[in-house]
């Protein structure tokens, strides 16, 4: 019997990372390869299947050199999941002033600037890739994150083999005043809660204190948005398994991100079934200053 494949699709904008998480695929057992012609995918799938060492992990870097791939992408994702290969999108995205800055930064030229500018080019890149990243499983936006972030990152959601599978869910924290993060599926904004900043014994603790936790959760309110919360992605989250996606972000937004956000994504992961799915939380702005956090 022939053995399906777990594959990941590195793709996403030039600048954001791609031959970094590719590495770093590789480095937790993927077998990689960079922009293999969309026409070879199929025998390639087959030469790994059929390999002594039984490859059974890789990785397909692919970016707008491979433009038929782009296209016909959509068509390539069905059939290798009905082959049955457990696939997924990887998408890496940053802000354009990042992108820019890293350009300029390693004087590389873009792939599409010819004779335009890079922030003509990165726009032009960004249209060009609307449809992958629409079909990605996981979005990583890499604004923010230095070289050893983005690996840590990579490897944290790829460490364990995709089989057998579960949906990943992503629990992320994060404070207004610091902007949305751009890596997620939903977002809550739960700055309707009473606010522990107000409370000066409480200000300069963080959600992973007890005293914070006891703040925030013994509200009625609290619990009220918790059960019904927790009811949407019972209901939502087998659903969005069915239709093939295989992970899920979901981002809690306070004022600061150290406080009431915090304290609801540590109580939704323990909340979430994890023998259902594989929860991984992020607070991302938990250890950023409190200057003005209130307002």
């Amino acid at each position: 019997m022939v053995s399906s494949l777990d594959i990941v699709v590195v793709t996403g904008l030039s600048g954001s990372g791609k031959s970094i998480a590719i590495r770093a695929l590789e480095d937790d057992g993927f077998f990689c390869i960079d922009n293999l012609p969309v026409v070879l995918i199929p025998r390639f799938i087959e030469l790994c299947q059929g390999y002594n060492e039984e490859i059974k992990r890789i990785a397909l870097g692919i970016d707008l050199r491979e433009g038929q791939f782009l296209q016909s992408w959509p068509e390539v994702l069905g059939e290798l999941r009905a082959a049955g290969h457990r696939v997924e999108v990887l998408f890496l995205d940053a802000s354009d002033e990042v992108l820019v800055r890293r350009f300029k930064e390693t004087r590389r030229p873009h792939p599409l600037s010819g004779e335009g500018s890079i922030q003509e080019a990165i726009a032009e890149e960004r249209k060009a890739l609307e449809g992958m990243r629409a079909l990605a499983s996981k979005i990583i936006d890499t604004s923010d994150l230095n070289v050893h972030e983005l690996k840590k990152e990579v490897e944290r959601i790829y460490s364990e083999s995709l089989s057998p599978r579960k949906m990943n869910v992503f629990l992320t924290s994060f404070g207004y005043k610091y902007g949305i993060p751009h890596d997620t599926d939903m977002i809550v904004d739960v700055r309707f809660l009473p606010n522990p900043f107000f409370v000066q014994v409480l200000r300069g603790k963080t959600g992973l204190d007890p005293q914070v936790r006891e703040f925030v959760i013994r509200r009625e309110e609290t619990r009220i948005f918790l059960d019904r919360l927790c009811s949407l992605l019972s209901f939502a989250l087998p659903q969005y398994e069915r239709e093939g996606k295989s992970g899920l972000t979901l981002a809690l937004g306070c004022t600061g991100g150290r406080h009431r956000s915090v304290v609801l994504v540590e109580e939704l992961k323990r909340r979430l079934d994890e023998g259902q799915f594989r929860i991984h939380i992020k607070h991302r702005d938990i250890h950023k200053d409190l200057d003005g956090e209130g307002r």
